[in-house]
Parts: structure tokens; C-alpha cells; sequence
């Protein structure tokens, strides 16, 4: 385990001061919970990890980030934020040449139009964030036509978190390593179905993302520009113009 430890101190110290958690699992935990066309095709041992963006991610790294561009007249092709978590993540490559690894974005779809990530559940099997769902209530209170979509709650940050996606180290395998089961913060039906219930019908409220206590929440700054849609209008609330965003 000394060449894991190693990593993991280097993928820490690369990306918590940027704003991001990092929760290492094996390939085969994820895989085993997940349905056949959804599984990463990696030795169960493979190690990777589940990135996780927190409230401090804003302005540690996106901020600077966006500065960078305006700086170097960079035009970007995608999401800024998108834009700057791909960034973030490839520093974590450039510490290890010697290793083969892949990054996948939580956006990123298979080419049968299926998610290339369930980061939720990946966030769940690396103990990053308890994801929940309408079965982790013991009596289901909702119409069974009716679609409820799980969400996670960070230990720390409640609501106040995204998934970003994952890092692969392609050949690095990990058998020893002890699985973190994720911190379990609703202990009633009662609370679930709340949490659940903000999340699906009064996400724009941000009510779902406090349903905890936590120990920090996104800054101003940071909420206005996830509240504002479509990408476009965020742009000046960064002092990015149209000549450098061109969705593509």
C-alpha cells in the first residue's frame, strides 16, 4: 500500500487547496452496484477517485481560473466550470507521467447516450457522500408511477457540493484497500422523504441543500452564478465576453 499512500497524498495536495475532496475506491465496488452497461471496464482492483468540488472551489480555483483566461485571451469550447475542473484534474496527471490514468467528467456520455459516470454512486461507494433514494425509505410514501431522483448529502457541506467526475489510475491496483462507507445523516423515513422531496419539486430554493448542518454553504458570488441560466448569461457575471465562449 505504500505506492497507494503515496498517491493519495499527491492527489490531496494537488486538489484540496483548489477546493475539491478526494475520495479514493476500486473499480470493482462501483462496479458491482451498478447494471452491466454502466460498468467501468478496469480490474476490480483498479484504483480511482471520486472528485468532489466544495464551497471553497469558486474561488480557489474557478475564479483564478476564469482570471487565466481573460488574461491569455483563451477561447473555451465548453461550461467555464467544466472547463476549469478538467484543468484542475490534469494537474493531478502531470504528477504522475509515468502513470496511464483517464478523467471522466460527470457529464460525459457513452455513445449510446448513457452516463460514462453514475458519480452519485460513485460518490457512495468511495464514502465521499450518502446517496439517497426512495428505497432508503422502509414504507415508499410516493405513487409508485411518480419519478423520484436520488440526491447526496456531503458529511460536511450538506447540499453545498457537486460531483465532478473521477480519476482512473489505469494500472495501479489497490486489493488491500479498506472500503469508508459513507456517513449516514438521515435517520428517519420522515427526513428522507423532506430531503427528497426538496431536491425533486424545490431544488431552485436551495432548501434540500440544508436539510443538515453544515460547515460552509457557497458564497454569494458563487450561488448568483449557478442560479443564472443558460451558460451564456454567466458570463458577465465573470467578465467573460461571447468572443471567448463558443459552445460547441
Amino acid at each position: 500500500m505504500e505506492k497507494y499512500d503515496t498517491i493519495h497524498l499527491k492527489v490531496c495536495q494537488a486538489l484540496n487547496p483548489l477546493g475539491f475532496d478526494c475520495h479514493p475506491f476500486k473499480v470493482g465496488w462501483y462496479n458491482d452496484v451498478v447494471d452491466q452497461g454502466f460498468r467501468l471496464q478496469y480490474h476490480a482492483d483498479t484504483l480511482a477517485f471520486c472528485i468532489v468540488s466544495t464551497p471553497d472551489m469558486y474561488e480557489n480555483a474557478f475564479l483564478p481560473f476564469v482570471e487565466q483566461l481573460k488574461n491569455n485571451q483563451t477561447k473555451i469550447g465548453r461550461d467555464p466550470i467544466d472547463e476549469c475542473n478538467l484543468s484542475c484534474m490534469k494537474k493531478v496527471g502531470e504528477l504522475f507521467p509515468e502513470e496511464e490514468l483517464e478523467f471522466i467528467q460527470d457529464f460525459e456520455l457513452l455513445p449510446n447516450r448513457r452516463p460514462k459516470l453514475l458519480v452519485q454512486t460513485a460518490g457512495h461507494v468511495s464514502g465521499g457522500a450518502y446517496y439517497y433514494r426512495r428505497k432508503d425509505c422502509a414504507i415508499d410514501p410516493w405513487e409508485s408511477s411518480k419519478k423520484i431522483f436520488g440526491a447526496s448529502l456531503h458529511p460536511d457541506y450538506g447540499g453545498w457540493f457537486a460531483f465532478r467526475g473521477a480519476i482512473i489510475f489505469k494500472g495501479v491496483h489497490v486489493p488491500d484497500l479498506v472500503r469508508k462507507e459513507p456517513a449516514k445523516l438521515l435517520d428517519t423515513d420522515a427526513k428522507v422523504q423532506d430531503f427528497l422531496e426538496k431536491f425533486n419539486y424545490h431544488w431552485k430554493e436551495n432548501s434540500f441543500r440544508d436539510v443538515i448542518p453544515v460547515k460552509k454553504r457557497y458564497s454569494e458570488a458563487c450561488k448568483m452564478y449557478f442560479d443564472t441560466f443558460p451558460t451564456s448569461a454567466r458570463l458577465p457575471l465573470i467578465g467573460l465576453d461571447q468572443a471567448q465562449y463558443h459552445n460547441s
